[in-house]
């Protein structure tokens, strides 16, 4: 009779085709959920026009989106760990695939935002997720990489949706964007047969066959016998992921502070996302300059998650992420003040890197501290919470531009909460952490 434990197999793991395959997937349906949730900001021009609405409402009508998120993301990330997590991606990936289709078919404006709220609920809850999934199966050493370079699809995604919407709104009209929206749904009887599904859960029901086949693609070294027993730490024995179980074991103050650094750093991302731009061009720059400032932007967002990614596999990641936004602070603040141009360009890269690129390496620490059976809870409810703040960053800051307060104190009061979430970080109990604390096993279901 063999004890395995599963989590040591999947952190020795050497990385091969099983590996490959996760991550493909999981960037694959990440680059349909930044597509679904930039398409709109893409076509609004023309459905402003179109349904002749005021801006006020255009703004409304976009938002819808960013509410569903904040539910999605703690509902179906919390319901992931009851129903398993393949399940709860596809479930994602039919709700923003369908309804984002179905506000392509709409002509009220009214229909449009609810079609958009319920498409944001599987764009939100489809993130805390697939980070739970790539965090899982990575080997440890390569594991935050493997998460933020999965992650960086989400950039992709975003691009693909600006480059196709200018062809498709042109000579199609707004609608085909979003109809095009819904063509992932082919993608589900694959990711049901391809994406393996969490193995404590696995282990939970008692499906032990598919959890050794799973093993084996996993770590080839491997080799299924019959009386092979299945050793998990007591959390992950744990039947279901009350939210309660986010503040036990010491684990409390570093979920509050992971709220917290959510909230600040999604923030500071969509402050940038909505006024950079405006206020580039209301600083004397053209609107092609100010324009491809938002194209550095996420330029830098894509090498900041990547290579935030790979020091976070080298050295301390909570560490990283202090240091990741220090440099939010400090490249936003400078941001305000006048430099040569390319230094300008610059700063926007480097704001994109330590802030876009911050929040996805946020989300990788996030999937490393909580234990795999509540990990998609954790993650779940720090997004939420986080998209409250993207709710209110583009409403304070537009408040602040209708002010005409000095270009510097914008720029300021976007730089607060990169001070405010390096602090959150730095109170994180790391030592508490599901990577950290040797995890009590024990056998609870045999071959």
């Amino acid at each position: 009779m063999r004890h395995i434990d599963i989590h040591a197999l999947a952190d020795g793991a050497r990385f091969n085709r099983f590996h490959a395959g996760i991550l493909a997937w999981c960037a694959l349906i990440i680059i349909c959920d930044g597509y679904d949730l930039a398409v709109a900001g893409i076509a609004l021009p023309a459905i402003m026009k179109e349904m002749g609405v005021t801006a006020q409402n255009a703004g409304f009508m976009v938002s819808s989106a960013l509410f569903g998120m904040m539910f999605g993301a703690i509902f179906l990330g919390t319901i992931a760990d009851r129903i398993g997590r393949r399940h709860a991606i596809v479930i994602c990936l039919a709700l923003f695939s369908v309804f984002t289709a179905a506000a392509g078919m709409s002509s009220d404006p009214y229909v449009f935002s609810a079609m958009r709220f319920l498409a944001g609920l599987g764009i939100g809850g489809v993130m805390p997720n697939v980070v739970a999934q790539m965090t899982e199966y990575s080997p440890k050493r390569i594991r935050a990489t493997m998460v933020t370079l999965m992650f960086s699809g989400y950039a992709v995604g975003g691009m693909l949706a600006a480059l196709l919407g200018k062809g498709l709104i042109e000579h199609h009209g707004w609608q085909s964007v979003f109809l095009a929206a819904g063509v992932p749904v082919l993608l589900i009887p694959f990711i049901l047969k391809s994406l393996p599904e969490s193995m404590p859960f696995l282990v939970r029901r008692n499906r032990l066959a598919e959890l050794q086949r799973t093993l084996a693609r996993m770590e080839p070294s491997y080799r299924a016998e019959s009386g092979d027993r299945f050793d998990l730490p007591a959390t992950d024995r744990a039947q279901g992921a009350p939210i309660g179980q986010l503040f036990q074991d010491g684990r409390g103050l570093s979920t509050v502070m992971f709220w917290i650094a959510f909230f600040m750093c999604l923030f500071m991302v969509y402050a940038l996302s909505s006024w950079l731009a405006k206020l580039m061009a209301g600083a004397g720059y053209s609107l092609g300059s100010a324009l491809t400032f938002v194209l550095v932007l996420n330029f830098g967002a894509v090498i900041g998650a990547v290579g935030g990614g790979w020091l976070a596999d080298r050295f301390h990641i909570k560490y990283v992420l202090v240091a990741m936004y220090a440099l939010a602070a400090v490249s936003i603040t400078l941001l305000g003040y006048p430099v040569p141009t390319p230094v300008l360009f610059v700063l926007v890269g480097l704001a994109g890197a330590s802030t876009i690129g911050t929040q996805i390496v946020t989300y990788a620490y996030a999937g490393q501290f909580y234990p795999t059976a509540i990990r998609s809870t954790g993650i779940g409810w720090a997004s939420g919470v986080g998209r409250s703040g993207a709710i209110l960053a583009p409403i304070v800051i537009g408040t602040l531009v209708g002010m005409a307060l000095p270009l510097q104190q914008n720029f300021q009061a976007m730089a607060i909460p990169a001070v405010i979430a390096a602090v959150s970080v730095s109170l994180i109990r790391h030592g508490r952490s599901a990577s950290a604390v040797p995890q009590q096993v024990g056998a609870v279901a045999e071959a």
